[in-house]
């Protein structure tokens, strides 16, 4: 099996792991449960840049670390959209709020929002890797 054949294998796998936790989100959502729908949006983010990543491939330890790469090598350079790096950005910090802050009340808005940006996530980065 040649490099390239694994890591688009894996880059499918990873995708459709990302639609996982969007349902999962959605789901979550549904019922009110607004901060798990958060954290399970951000993973779905999360595992698409990481099905982008491992095309050349490369990984990080980190999350931050993950989502600097990716900014800097796919969306500064305008393989993928400038909005959408803001919009990863954001996702990380109401995850985080999300998780750890105890006083941090999650809205539906904002959690429809994150779900969105899965979404989007998820056909750029299939679109991605359809075209190479």
């Amino acid at each position: 099996m040649t490099q390239e054949f694994y890591g688009r294998d894996l880059a499918r796998y990873k995708l459709e792991r990302a639609s996982e936790e969007l349902d999962t989100a959605r789901l979550l959502l549904d019922n009110e449960k607004l901060k798990a729908s958060n954290n399970r949006a951000y993973y779905s983010i999360y595992y698409s840049i990481t099905a982008v990543l491992c095309l050349e491939p490369i990984a990080f330890k980190r999350h931050k670390d993950t989502i600097g790469y990716f900014n800097k090598n796919y969306v500064h350079t305008g393989i993928f959209p400038n909005g959408i790096g803001r919009n990863i950005s954001k996702a990380a910090k109401i995850r985080h709020a999300s998780d750890y802050d105890e006083f941090y009340i999650a809205n539906r808005e904002e959690a429809e929002k994150q779900i969105q940006t899965a979404k989007m996530m998820i056909d750029l980065v299939d679109k991605y890797i359809s075209d190479l």
